[in-house]
């Protein structure tokens, strides 16, 4: 079966979380912080994460129609995340928040570990950033 019929498979059988593994063996880092962003998803104002690594990703999205909006915009951050990083001669950003109108996301990189957690504007972003790094 193809990677794209799994992705889709995924979706379905799941209401709005989706996981895609191309690697047999599990990271047990990525597999905890699985388990973080699952509890962070039920607070109020959170409304999903996505979390990429080396060989997995993980999403749990409240509007899963915008699910591609929502990967695209995440890596969008990260990557100019790193670029901002290069520009003011620091070696890593470990968290950022990008704010707009309607929406605000927490960026956090733990390792090989890149997480979005999307929220309302008016959640609470900084015990969020505590209970993933805990």
């Amino acid at each position: 079966m193809s990677q794209s019929a799994d992705i889709t498979r995924a979706e379905t059988t799941l209401t709005n979380v989706a996981a895609i593994t191309t690697s047999d063996g599990e990271d047990p880092a990525f597999a905890s912080l699985g388990a973080s962003l699952a509890e962070i998803r039920k607070l109020k104002g959170v409304l999903g994460y996505i979390m990429r690594g080396n060989t997995s990703a993980i999403m749990d999205l409240t509007e899963s129609d915008k699910i591609s909006k929502y990967a695209l915009l995440s890596y969008q951050l990260h990557d100019s995340s790193l670029e901002i990083a290069k520009l003011l001669n620091v070696s890593e950003i470990e968290s950022a928040l990008a704010e707009g109108k309607n929406l605000k996301v927490l960026l956090i990189k733990i390792g090989e570990n890149k997480i979005s957690v999307f929220m309302e504007k008016s959640a609470n972003h900084s015990g969020i950033i505590k209970r993933v790094l805990i």
